[in-house]
């Protein structure tokens, strides 16, 4: 005859054995989960870094010709010049200042929340930013259309809105593109979230054997 008191031991002893697994297979999960975040994230800056180099480098170009050319260069050709050297200058601030914060960023402290609303904020800025892109573009056509009708000095104005037509251009081709190498960082987050159970009670992981 089995003894009641014993059966109840090894029943509780069994339910410690399984509760130990349980929370060991949870904390190897939630490990190799930070694990992969970690990883996500440092893919992540990099791809920032190596598009802040592509506009660094477009700024510096600019830069570099727009003052070794001005210098010889007359009408509208040297006022083109003149606004690439300026743009540049802003570009490579921007580039500067956007190296910088991704290098200093690490990867370990982002968490899945805020993975998440990274991976997508820089998403909506850049498409944004292509949307301003725009408006350069069709502010440099007005500038070079409004030169063909003054007196004012027109040369300015065509030089300023070949120029700007032109850097709009550029950025317009660099945010989408920057826009689609972060976006093919969406389908190995959505890998990561297939482990998370959303809920009006909160946030959940599923665990399979």
């Amino acid at each position: 005859m089995n003894n009641p008191i014993l059966s109840c031991f090894n029943t509780l002893k069994n339910m410690r054995y399984l509760l130990s697994i349980l929370l060991l297979a949870c904390a190897s999960y939630c490990w190799s989960q930070s694990l992969v975040l970690t990883d996500f994230n440092t893919q992540r800056l990099e791809r920032q870094k190596t598009a802040m180099l592509v506009l660094g480098a477009w700024a510096v170009g600019n830069i570099g010709t727009g003052l070794a050319l001005r210098g010889g260069q007359d009408g509208s050709t040297r006022y083109f010049h003149e606004m690439n050297a300026g743009w540049g200058a802003v570009n490579l601030v921007i580039a500067g200042l956007g190296y910088w914060a991704s290098h200093k960023a690490d990867p370990a402290s982002f968490g899945l929340a805020e993975t998440i609303n990274e991976q997508h904020k820089i998403q909506k800025i850049l498409l944004f930013n292509a949307g301003l892109d725009v408006g350069y573009m069709l502010g440099g056509a007005y500038l070079i259309e409004r030169s063909k009708n003054t007196t004012n000095k027109p040369e300015r104005l065509e030089g300023f809105g070949k120029s700007i037509a032109m850097q709009g251009a550029f950025l317009f081709v660099f945010d989408l593109a920057t826009f689609w190498v972060h976006k093919k960082g969406n389908a190995e987050l959505d890998t990561l979230l297939q482990g998370v159970q959303l809920s009006p009670d909160g946030i959940g992981l599923q665990l399979w054997f």
